[in-house]
């Protein structure tokens, strides 16, 4: 078969093909292996587990916040927030109504208190905004849950529910964060150093401001991550052991893996969790 570079008449390398990678892709790739297969590599998909309530309060709290954004700055009150989160309730993963109501006027709660501290006058740049850009070898890719102009730059703002406070060095260690920093800076054509991790169950805000050095890191991180997992990819495609090239890491996050019902190494490795069993007490 005559190559381009037989055509050319001289040896041309092919352009590398870039790598697209999501916060989440990385993620798994990092927690399980095996789940990382199944959820982006076998087809047809494994069928998942049901819904978790925890990640249908995050979702919810999400929602009312990104709807309160799209109301007249005279009506983003705390109670309009509260209400909002009433109108984006679902009862997905909760144990019975009961619960499930004692925690939507928690979430309200947050979401209340959350406005009432914080300055909702001025419309972010982008709400639930994709970014995507070639960095390196990859392309880093992901849905920001807000970004605000601040003088001559963007913030990448993540909002997060989860039962522990957060602290600078989660901010500062979170590759999520500084991927998407890169990603924005190139998708709005702004500069971009800082991060915040809003925690709205204790309504603290934990930031940190990157330097090139610092996201160089990550970058190579994700990078290598990015070769691991295209190279078991194609390894795979070429007829390699799947259970080789994609190992189970047992552990506790086997309790709550979507993909549990189809891992026996998941099952054995300790009982699973009931749908509500990772809300806060």
């Amino acid at each position: 078969m005559v190559t381009v570079q037989d055509q050319l008449g001289f040896d041309m390398p092919l352009p590398r093909k870039l790598i697209k990678v999501t916060p989440s892709r990385l993620g798994t790739w990092q927690d399980c292996r095996r789940r990382f297969r199944m959820a982006y590599v076998d087809r047809p998909t494994p069928p998942r587990g049901g819904p978790w309530a925890h990640s249908t309060m995050g979702a919810v709290v999400h929602n009312a916040l990104k709807a309160l954004f799209d109301l007249p700055v005279e009506r983003r009150t705390p109670d309009a927030a509260a209400a909002l989160v009433g109108t984006h309730w679902k009862d997905d993963g909760f144990a019975d109504q009961a619960q499930s109501g004692v925690f939507r006027e928690r979430a309200a709660g947050w979401v209340r208190d959350y406005v009432a501290d914080s300055d909702v006058t001025t419309d972010p740049v982008g709400l639930e905004r994709w970014v995507s850009a070639p960095v390196g070898t990859i392309v880093a890719e992901g849905r920001v849950d807000r970004i605000d102009q601040r003088g001559d730059e963007v913030v990448i703002i993540d909002y997060k529910t989860g039962r522990h406070a957060l602290t600078t060095d989660d901010a500062r260690g979170s590759q999520a964060l500084a991927l998407y920093v890169l990603a924005a800076r190139r998708t709005l054509r702004r500069p971009c150093t800082k991060v915040e991790l809003h925690h709205l169950p204790t309504g603290t805000v934990a930031a940190w401001e990157h330097t090139d050095a610092s996201l160089g890191r990550h970058l190579t991180r994700a990078e290598e991550s990015a070769d691991e997992f295209q190279l078991a990819i194609d390894t795979h495609k070429a007829g390699g052991d799947p259970d080789a090239l994609f190992p189970t890491t047992p552990g506790r996050q086997c309790g709550w893996c979507d993909f549990r019902r189809s891992c026996p190494d998941g099952q054995a490795a300790g009982p699973a969790l009931d749908p509500w069993a990772m809300l806060a007490p």
